[in-house]
């Protein structure tokens, strides 16, 4: 099974920025994205992207996050910026079985492989 590994959450004043990394055990060219959490709701997709750099944004961040990959290093990356404190979560990596598509790429449940999730936290 493949391990998956964030790194790069804080605390962090409203306005700032952070840079997430996942680093998985093994390459895929399927769907990689990254997820976010908070206590009492579902997981939200945040971001996602294919092998082929196509990339998908939730409504909420657009504009201000930007997913990334590098395939030789097996690492995903989410680049965060102009933090609001609503943005405050756990913040998980995932890895699809399938590639990416309009229709599921930032739902939870088409993802196989997750990570152990890192806290962001964003004060006013």
């Amino acid at each position: 099974q493949r391990q998956l590994v964030e790194s790069g959450g804080g605390s962090v004043q409203s306005g700032g920025s952070l840079r997430l990394s996942c680093v998985s055990s093994e390459y895929t060219r399927h769907c990689m994205g990254w997820f976010r959490q908070t206590q009492g709701k579902e997981r939200e997709g945040v971001a996602a992207i294919d092998s082929d750099g196509r990339l998908f944004y939730a409504d909420t961040v657009k504009g201000r996050f930007t997913i990334s990959r590098d395939s030789a290093k097996k690492t995903l990356y989410l680049q965060m910026n102009s933090l609001q404190p609503e943005d405050t979560a756990v913040y998980y990596c995932a890895a699809s079985a399938f590639y990416c598509s309009d229709w599921y790429s930032l739902i939870a449940s088409t993802y196989a492989d997750w990570g152990p999730g890192t806290q962001v936290t964003v004060s006013s």
